[in-house]
């Protein structure tokens, strides 16, 4: 029965269409409205999760590319990839704490004026095994391990919507969705930043071309022009050799564009997705907030803000980028050399880029996009000698949410002032 519970509970495809079968059962709809928006959220969702995949796919050869062609070698924030190289330690407490986080979620938005349900599944499945690695290297264990893990879990996952909530507000224009991720008072702060030192009136979305060059404002066609020469330069950076074995013996250049062109398909699959099942879970959500848990919002995955600017989007990942390059340029005044995550500053760059787009217009995207990179680079550098992953067996690999690492900054020094 746990191992259900959990399976059901890592699965956000799942955790959504049940959430959106039982808003529409309280809104005492039909049973074919019931079917149909129950089975649509759940496609919706598949579509989004299959375009990140496609995304994560053609940026895994990118950063090994990278790294050749720098000849750096040093950690790569990657939680999920971490977290499920720990399980054979800590599976057990972590499934526990999953569960029960999730609880005490439902509980504190119930009784309190934080009324947000926290739905990314993979990101609650990541929060609780970094809950359950912190711990266990703190000196606790069993049932407190859990308590205290699930605790700390159950408050966070209503605690960083509330305080992302203003900005998502001002991108969204309502207060329907929230956002559930473990990087959202990072990308929010970000878009501050890039709101005090930007030029709303300017925004990335009105961006003034000649009629010659009027194909450069379809995003895609932008995204897909840029993305390719990203690649291609990595790709003669780090040499034929490294590049045929990536690629199975295809032509350098033949790679680089294939890749490159699919990333671009990858956004265009996901952006369809969050469409789709937005379009259905938000009216679903309304019999959740009338009925269940009154006033209560859904705490959604990353994604769901680069509708909104799309070509925010580019100019936010971009310069994230640039911001993480330098963190790795002078990582050697740094406790660790950290290595660009494409895959996370592609995700938290895009939002940050939308946020600063909203709040400052270009300049805006453009700055917040390169304060998100060097922070969230920079915060991992200081972070990493708190939590020793070595002790699992694993090397190269580290934390990659930032507001599960000011959770364990937080911890540590708590623990600290008690002696453990």
């Amino acid at each position: 029965m746990l191992d259900f519970i959990t399976a059901i509970l890592s699965n956000p495809a799942f955790i959504l269409g049940i959430i959106a079968m039982v808003g529409l059962i309280a809104l005492k709809k039909s049973g074919s409205d019931i079917i149909k928006g129950t089975l649509k959220t759940v496609f919706g969702f598949l579509i989004l999760q299959a375009g990140a995949n496609i995304i994560v796919n053609a940026l895994i050869p990118f950063s090994s590319m990278f790294t050749s062609a720098f000849h750096l070698s040093g950690i790569v924030a990657e939680d999920n990839s971490l977290v499920a190289a720990v399980q054979k330690f800590l599976g057990r407490e972590t499934a526990l704490i999953m569960v029960f986080s999730f609880l005490i979620n439902l509980i504190l938005a119930r009784i309190t004026r934080w009324k947000y349900i926290f739905l990314t599944g993979h990101m609650m499945f990541s929060f609780a095994g970094t809950m359950a690695i912190v711990l266990d290297q703190m000196g606790f264990s069993g049932s407190t391990l859990i308590l205290i893990g699930s605790l700390i879990q159950g408050i966070s996952m209503v605690l960083f919507p509330a305080i992302s909530q203003p900005m998502v507000r001002k991108v969204t224009g309502n207060d329907s969705v929230a956002f559930g991720f473990w990087g959202s008072s990072l990308i929010s702060l970000s878009g501050l930043v890039g709101g005090v030192l930007g030029d709303k009136s300017k925004s990335c979305e009105e961006l003034k071309v000649s009629k010659k060059l009027d194909f450069l404002k379809d995003m895609s066609i932008l995204m897909g022009i840029v993305m390719v020469c990203i690649y291609i330069v990595t790709a003669l950076g780090a040499g034929k050799d490294i590049v045929l074995k990536l690629s199975n013996g295809q032509n350098i250049f033949l790679f680089s564009i294939i890749q490159a062109l699919t990333f671009v398909a990858g956004i265009l699959v996901l952006l369809q997705g969050v469409r789709m099942f937005l379009g259905e879970i938000v009216p679903a959500f309304k019999g959740i907030g009338e009925k269940i848990v009154p006033g209560s919002k859904p705490a959604l995955d990353v994604p769901i803000f680069y509708s909104y600017s799309p070509m925010a989007v580019t100019i936010g990942f971009l310069s994230a980028m640039v911001g993480g390059l330098i963190v790795t340029f002078i990582s050697k005044f740094l406790p660790v050399v950290v290595l660009p995550s494409v895959i996370g500053l592609f995700f938290m760059g895009g939002a940050a880029g939308v946020f600063g787009n909203k709040a400052g217009g270009r300049r805006g995207a453009i700055i917040a996009g390169l304060f998100l990179g060097f922070s969230f680079s920079i915060l991992i550098a200081l972070a990493y000698p708190l939590v020793d992953v070595t002790k699992y067996g694993i090397k190269g690999l580290w934390f990659a949410s930032s507001d599960a690492i000011i959770v364990i900054i937080i911890m540590r020094l708590v623990g600290k002032l008690f002696g453990i």
